[in-house]
């Protein structure tokens, strides 16, 4: 049906042979306009210049710090202090002695580096293209210089664990260029047998901060990067400029290979004690891939990433015509009326479209609202994901794998309270499941972690997260202001993405031997963590909306209250997993079941405020800011399942009213932008109220 649909649609029949690019017409000149590559370890972004070329370079376990203490052994008492002024409605002195709740910064993510490429000065050029092709995963630039055509290729392997590019000219002896290392780390670099270029170096044993200068600083995570150069042409050479750079002349074309590995064992194992040698590492690597020829290397990439990426199509219409389901449609129906009306564009203006800078398209699509744009956006979505979380590295951080900055915004690192959660939720309905792996992975080391700080933090049994984690799988609340420190629902979300998980697979083994520990765990922690209140209800408290202030009865600003309703819904969503997978488990009579089936009831239930909205918190507080960037007070509609159109109408109609009230300034306006870094521009394409009709084959 898909086939015939696209054939009637004017489209190729296989998807292969649709474009997907997105086209620059133009050098990168800010991060964020330069092309990501990566996969999943090892990640770039190309920004394309003529003159000169840099590739800004990442590594998934290239952090500051080591494994820190997430525990406060005073936070007890604090807890005692903060829950008796909750009680007696003195929320804005909850919120100040809530202060001494928090703990310790998380360490930040750090670039690894730049492949920095010069190839002269003053350099004029026309027919310039840079594209990132989402078919093979590979960044492509084009240029004319008189009657050469210059042309390079990137991509980032992951069977081979490279980043692998190929410079060439459509004429002989054309190619020449200086190629050299650099990184903002401690470092050294070296050149060896006039085509290796070795930088090795450390990243700080600590968070840099001011007036941190301990005469004996921590030993910090270890790294080295390697670029290999292989120079083709009969009358090519390579000189050493400087003992850290090589300088290339009169070549046919060029391939460099850049292998890069950290000392990075675990989260558990300090940076000091890592037995890893990150240099022996990096040579074993590039022995591998240096053994392959380039056309090799790239389609052993191509089907690797292909494995993944061409599981998923997606076609689009502006009209109302849309391929009904098996169930709506007609048995004598005809292709025609399944095929899909693209309005005001003919195949050719859709074809001429795919090559116009993405920029554009995305200007002029509040005019046109072009289909292909949004499934160029929906694939590259998918693409990110793929590119910054394989089987085996590390979870996809605040700006997925890709970074220039020491010092990122909100230091790159993961946040639970959305953010990372939103990066993996294409990866379920995206048929994406093996790139959830590495979230997995993280969450059991955050169990562990998170035992320690639930039972000194709170004297509660499972474990906890909070706001925002790291590399060594910060459990913790975060320093600062309770608004975003004081969230220890962080875990029990995350906990959730393993039953998702399950019902999408169905893997018995799965929820046996790693979610249901898991969820388990903190389902135990929540009981601990529930009190008795003066509602005869079982209350979270305190409790916070992420990142939104009230006003307190008294004409104050407040964040620190109880009960929120996104704890409530987060509580209620693991709750029902742990006793949906007992059953199929068969440990329907345990404690913790029995315990949850005797706590349910006692939950508060969710209510509508005044205006016709879900109340936020447990009171109907003013909102001092209603059209900020979270709706968590929506979460039991969407990622949460305690909410339905079926089920409950009226609350549904709450939410639409929240939606209205909340106006654009919505969550992905910002905050999940950060996290898709490249991505941002697009995130304007469509208001929250309209959108395409999709089909969508997986």
């Amino acid at each position: 049906m898909a086939e015939a649909v696209a054939a009637a649609a004017g489209w190729p029949a296989d998807e292969e042979a649709r474009p997907l690019k997105v086209v620059f017409g133009s050098p990168a000149k800010y991060f964020t306009d330069a092309a990501p590559i990566g996969n999943g370890r090892l990640g770039a972004m190309v920004w394309g210049g003529v003159e000169s070329e840099r590739l800004q370079l990442n590594h998934d376990t290239l952090w500051t710090g080591g494994p820190g203490n997430y525990t406060n052994p005073k936070a007890p008492a604090v807890l005692s202090k903060v829950r008796s002024f909750v009680d007696n409605g003195k929320y804005p002195e909850a919120t100040a002695a809530a202060y001494d709740l928090s703990g310790d910064q998380t360490q930040v993510f750090q670039p690894l580096g730049d492949i920095d490429l010069v190839f002269g000065k003053n350099i004029k050029y026309t027919n310039y293209k840079r594209e990132l092709d989402l078919h093979t995963a590979t960044v492509t630039v084009t240029y004319t210089v008189g009657e050469i055509v210059y042309s390079r290729e990137h991509f980032s392997s992951n069977p081979h664990q490279v980043i692998a590019t190929k410079i060439s000219a459509n004429k002989p002896g054309n190619v020449s260029f200086t190629v050299s290392l650099t990184t903002t780390l401690n470092h050294k670099i070296r050149v060896t047998h006039a085509n290796e270029i070795i930088m090795e170096g450390s990243c700080p044993g600590e968070r840099p901060q001011e007036g941190n200068t301990a005469a004996d600083p921590p030993i910090g995570i270890k790294f080295c990067a390697i670029l290999y150069v292989q120079i083709n042409g009969a009358n090519s050479t390579v000189e050493v400029l400087n003992d850290n750079m090589l300088k290339l002349d009169c070549a046919d074309s060029v391939v460099l290979l850049l292998a890069a590995t950290t000392s990075f064992e675990s989260a558990f194992i300090k940076p000091s004690e890592s037995k890893l040698d990150p240099t022996v590492s990096a040579l074993t690597t590039l022995s591998i891939a240096r053994s392959t020829s380039y056309s090799q290397l790239k389609a052993y990439h191509i089907d690797d990433y292909q494995t993944l990426f061409h599981r998923v199509s997606l076609q689009l219409s502006q009209g109302s015509n849309v391929v009904q389901s098996a169930e709506t449609s007609s048995q004598c129906a005809t292709v025609s009326d399944y095929a899909f009306q693209i309005s005001d564009h003919t195949t050719s203006t859709a074809l001429k479209d795919f090559v116009k800078p993405t920029v554009e398209r995305i200007v002029t699509f509040k005019d046109n609202e072009d289909p292909s744009l949004v499934e160029l956006l929906f694939q590259f979505g998918r693409y990110l994901l793929i590119s910054c979380s394989r089987p085996g590295t590390q979870i996809s951080n605040l700006q997925g794998i890709w970074s220039n900055d020491p010092s990122p915004p909100w230091d790159a690192a993961p946040h639970p309270n959305i953010n990372l959660q939103m990066n993996y939720w294409p990866a379920l309905p995206c048929n994406l499941s093996e790139c959830q792996e590495p979230l997995f992975d993280f969450i059991g080391s955050l169990s562990v972690n998170g035992a320690k700080t639930a039972k000194v933090n709170y004297d509660a049994s499972g474990w906890v997260c909070h706001q925002v984690t790291d590399l060594w799988a910060k459990t913790s609340p975060d320093a600062g202001d309770p608004v975003w420190a004081l969230w220890p629902m962080g875990g029990p979300w995350l906990a959730t993405h393993l039953w998702e998980h399950y019902c999408f697979t169905l893997d018995k083994e799965f929820l046996e031997k790693t979610a249901y520990p898991i969820l388990q765990g903190s389902a135990t922690f929540l009981l601990d963590w529930l009190t008795e209140g003066h509602r005869g209800y079982l209350e979270t408290n305190p409790s916070t909306s992420p990142e939104h202030y009230f006003i307190a009865p008294d004409g104050k600003k407040a964040c620190v209250s109880y009960s929120t309703t996104m704890d409530m819904s987060i509580i209620r969503e693991v709750f029902s997993a742990v006793i949906l997978s007992a059953d199929i488990l068969g440990k329907y009579d345990t404690n913790v079941v029995q315990r949850i089936k005797k706590a349910l009831p006692q939950l508060p239930p969710m209510k509508v405020a005044r205006d016709g909205t879900i109340m936020e918190w447990a009171q109907d507080f003013e909102d001092p800011e209603i059209h900020h960037r979270h709706v968590s007070h929506l979460f039991g509609l969407y990622p949460g399942h305690t909410m339905s159109l079926e089920e409950t109408p009226d609350l549904c109609k709450a939410v639409a009213n929240s939606l209205y009230k909340r106006g654009s300034q919505l969550q992905c306006r910002k905050c999940w932008c950060r996290a898709l870094g490249p991505i941002c521009t697009f995130s304007q394409l469509y208001p929250a109220t309209s959108g395409p009709k999709a089909m969508l084959k997986v």
